[in-house]
């Protein structure tokens, strides 16, 4: 399926599109901003027209038209991630490719714009390339040492703990609330508060030789608190895509219609398409509403079973 959405995009500009998959200068780069912004914005009736014939007759002009007018959407997305020490070529890239698994997964029928739906994928594999090149990111493949690492920052706000340095018992504490080893938590605080050493450090202890980047403010944001946001919100994209599909569908497209949808339906007009009255439809928003909020919370909260691989 990947191979078959690759080629969805142009034929006659496949070449400068996928500069984005290695582009090396800024020339290039120049070149695939300037053809990228051919493709006009879709409409929100267009963009379901297009994604219906994708999703129903794997139509692969209707494709091209959909990846083609949010391959922008990416090049914004991977620019607000400029700082954290990648080409922006190489976070397009990653964002391209997390557009088109968007493409794979939409379903135009539970009624979200695909440029919404398309965000939390597009982050989720810019967020994956950074995980993946950052050195202190690169803690071993424990699931249980992954999930220290995206919520370290929180666990410790919630207990109240504000230093670096952890205590054997503040240690116990965050490993007890994050339900993982103590040791698991010791070895990623660890290599979280440590430093790397920089290609840059002055030849000598003097205090005159320090090098100009050591004198430089950082101005770049968080990347641990935004990484884990970034995770918490593609958990939320998928358990609100899950639990939306398990409602009746009368329920589902009215909720859609006033609550996912700019801008909103009435009830009104919703009234008078489903033949019932302004306070029903009111009613049953409110049952979906709660339905869902109630089923996504139980799922989001529910103890996990995770493996501590080595």
């Amino acid at each position: 399926m990947s191979k078959e959405i690759k080629t969805t995009l142009p034929t006659k500009s496949n070449t400068n599109l996928y500069y984005a998959y290695g582009a090396g200068d800024d020339v290039s780069l120049a070149k695939y901003m300037s053809e990228i912004q051919k493709f006009p914005i879709l409409s929100a009736e267009q963009e379901y027209d297009y994604a219906t014939k994708w999703v129903k007759e794997h139509d692969n002009k209707a494709a091209e038209q959909l990846v083609g007018s949010h391959l922008r959407l990416v090049v914004s997305v991977a620019y607000d991630f400029k700082n954290y020490g990648l080409p922006v070529s190489e976070l397009i890239a990653s964002g391209n490719m997390g557009l088109m698994r968007a493409l794979q997964k939409f379903d135009p029928e539970l009624g979200f714009r695909f440029s919404t739906y398309a965000m939390g994928w597009i982050k989720a594999e810019i967020y994956e390339t950074i995980l993946n090149n950052w050195s202190l990111i690169k803690i071993g493949s424990s699931a249980n040492k992954k999930r220290v690492f995206f919520n370290l920052s929180r666990a410790k706000r919630a207990l109240g703990i504000m230093e670096n340095s952890l205590t054997d018992e503040q240690t116990k504490q965050i490993a007890e609330y994050l339900e993982v080893s103590e040791k698991d938590v010791k070895t990623v605080s660890t290599r979280m508060t440590a430093r790397d050493i920089s290609l840059n450090k002055p030849m000598n202890n003097d205090s005159d030789s320090k090098d100009l980047l050591s004198n430089m403010e950082d101005k770049s944001a968080n990347i641990q608190e935004n990484l884990e946001e970034l995770e918490f919100k593609r958990r939320g994209y998928e358990l609100l895509q899950k639990h939306l599909a398990n409602l009746p569908e009368r329920d589902r497209e009215i909720l859609v219609a006033r609550r996912l949808t700019d801008p909103a339906l009435t009830l009104e007009v919703l009234s008078q398409k489903y033949g019932i009255s302004r306070e029903r439809v009111r009613q049953i928003e409110e049952r979906a509403y709660e339905k869902l909020k109630t089923a996504i919370l139980a799922e989001a909260n529910a103890p996990k079973k995770l493996s501590d691989e080595q």
